[in-house]
């Protein structure tokens, strides 16, 4: 089984050592999705709802969460992000979100873009509860991850 890197020798926790990485253009998307009652989708749609745009304001909630990962999440590295995209797209049943972030450095940028989807899809579920005592938020996932070296 391949070691956690989260932990030292001795099974403390510790924040993972990147000094010695070379920065890399790093990609990371992901999406989630949230089940809403076709009622709640249409008042989103026509934006009806009384908390306002719920796409365009899950959509910068998911920036601002994706900006603050490394405030939230323990472990993680703070970043010099370069990119945040969201998109909050209705579909079938529900929203679809999506983030791609990137960044220059020495690690990547997973949890960014995970966490970004999971702050716009907390986002529309606060803006909607009051319709819609139905929501779940499910499928969320990381879809690709990419390195490159910088030439």
């Amino acid at each position: 089984m391949k070691k956690l890197n989260h932990i030292d020798d001795k099974g403390k926790v510790i924040m993972v050592d990147i000094s010695h990485k070379k920065d890399q253009l790093r990609i990371a998307k992901a999406q989630g999705h949230i089940k809403v009652k076709q009622d709640t989708l249409r008042l989103i749609k026509e934006n009806n709802l009384k908390k306002g745009d719920v796409l365009s304001i899950s959509e910068i909630a998911g920036i601002q969460g994706a900006k603050q990962t490394g405030n939230l999440i323990p472990l993680c590295h703070p970043l010099n992000i370069t990119k945040i995209e969201v998109v909050a797209k209705p579909d079938k049943d529900g929203i679809l979100v999506t983030s791609t972030v990137k960044s220059i450095g020495q690690t990547g940028v997973e949890m960014e873009a995970l966490t970004a989807v999971s702050i716009a899809l907390l986002t529309i579920y606060d803006m909607c509860k009051a319709v819609d005592k139905k929501m779940v938020i499910d499928k969320t996932e990381l879809l690709e991850k990419t390195k490159n070296d910088i030439t």
